[in-house]
């Protein structure tokens, strides 16, 4: 007579086929939650502001003389105040679920970055601006919509998750030549207005229509909203603050690298336009990124992945360093691209792993916020170093690179996934399904 346990298995392994198979379906209710987030995300707070904040440098220091450094804390207040806000957004997302939380979010943010075209010459005014896109930039970008998605998908989660965050890389390619061309032709203030205005025009809608979570009567034991670690008990552990670090550390670099990228070219020699298309090289091959980051994330253990996306990073801020030419800072651009593509699929993709899906946007805002952190420390010392020196030296960005690389040793102190057994051994019956436990290198 079979045990308990073993009929047990065998409907749970019934099961996990059954929702592989649903997962494939294009007709599958997920995808269009993921596709809705893949255009939220594009116009959101992470599409923005990183890619298009080094545009307005020269002119904001033309226009009201203010010096690099003091345009650089504007970022950097943002991304202090993201730190700080994305942990109380974390739980309220957790808590109403994720589109009662991101459309006002979406309100916020498109209203007050729309309202900087009436900017005066006092820096209080610029610092209050992107402190109010802080409160909210969290809210309307990765950590708003990943919950809603992870709730939808198991098997497929890597894909389904890296569609949504690809819409930061299609943001990232066509948002700086937009905000470069309207500059160029109706003034900074101007874009500060289109881009206010596409954001609420193409993320509001969407996001109204197709955010929902999974309804809890169709979901499975191991994919609930109510199974999972508490929020101490993972902060608790090494595995989350790993997680944490190696989200920290390299957003000093490429935060740093990226918010004065334009400046940089364009003290080179390089032209304003060409500066442009060098930023959307960042976010095309982000796109190509995050596609082939989910797919690898379905497949391989999430370490490794991520590993070989800070190699590339850290190389690309390196030769970013010595890039004089257009087509040397295409290439660095490129490697930093894809390598950020990666990133933020990786984070919460480990992080549902680890520690399941009750408390994921809660624990996924803390690695916001050490991201933030990074992302408010690199560009302040570029910005420094810059005003200090008169240029931006090659050991300067070469220095910037360092952080990037040090989360590559930190990986290998992650553990293999543990609790989903019974998922993994149906592992052959799809071709991107992960790699079973015995096999994850460690």
């Amino acid at each position: 007579m079979r045990s308990h346990a073993a009929i047990s298995e065998n409907q749970n392994l019934h099961e996990v086929k059954i929702a592989a198979d649903s997962e494939s379906r294009l007709s599958y209710p997920g995808w269009k939650v993921s596709l809705a987030g893949f255009f939220g995300v594009m116009v959101s707070f992470s599409a923005i502001v990183p890619y298009t904040f080094s545009l307005f440098l020269k002119p904001l220091s033309l226009s009201f003389g203010w010096r690099r450094e003091a345009i650089s804390a504007g970022f950097s207040i943002a991304g202090l105040t993201v730190a700080a806000a994305a942990p109380v957004l974390g739980f309220l997302l957790d808590r109403f679920g994720p589109r009662r939380i991101i459309l006002p979010c979406i309100l916020i943010f498109s209203s007050t970055y729309a309202s900087m075209a009436l900017l005066t010459p006092h820096l209080a005014r610029f610092y209050l601006s992107f402190f109010v896109i802080g409160l909210v930039g969290a809210g309307t970008s990765f950590l708003g919509y990943s919950r809603a998605i992870s709730t939808w998908f198991d098997r497929r989660r890597g894909l389904a998750l890296s569609i949504m965050l690809a819409g930061s890389g299609l943001g990232a390619m066509i948002l700086p030549v937009i905000a470069q061309a309207a500059i160029t032709h109706y003034g900074w203030r101007n874009a500060f207005a289109v881009l206010g205005l596409i954001a609420l025009a193409l993320g509001f809608p969407l996001t109204a229509w197709f955010v929902r979570e999974r309804p809890v009567s169709q979901q499975r034991v191991h994919l609930s909203v109510e199974v999972g670690e508490s929020v101490g008990k993972a902060l608790r552990g090494r595995i989350f603050w790993i997680i944490a670090a190696t989200v920290c550390l390299p957003s000093i670099s490429v935060n740093g690298a990226v918010t004065h990228l334009s400046a940089l070219l364009t003290d080179r020699g390089v032209s304003s336009q060409s500066a442009a298309y060098a930023i959307a090289t960042i976010g095309a091959t982000a796109l190509v990124g995050r596609f082939l980051t989910g797919m690898f994330l379905d497949r391989f253990f999430g370490a490794r992945v991520y590993q070989t996306m800070l190699l590339m990073s850290g190389s690309g801020i390196a030769l970013l360093s010595v890039a004089h030419t257009l087509p040397v800072a295409m290439i660095a651009a490129s490697l930093i691209g894809f390598s950020t593509g990666g990133e933020a699929d990786i984070t919460p993709y480990l992080i549902g792993r680890y520690f399941g899906l009750k408390r994921l946007s809660t624990l996924y805002a803390f690695t916001w916020t050490s991201y933030s952190i990074g992302s408010a420390i690199g560009p302040l010392i570029v910005g420094r170093l810059f005003d200090s020196l008169g240029s931006y030296r090659p050991a300067t960005i070469q220095l910037l690179a360092v952080p990037a690389f040090i989360p590559c040793v930190l990986m290998f102190l992650l553990p293999r996934y543990a609790g989903r057994d019974t998922s993994r051994t149906s592992a052959i019956l799809e071709p991107f399904a992960e790699v079973p436990a015995a096999n994850i290198p460690q």
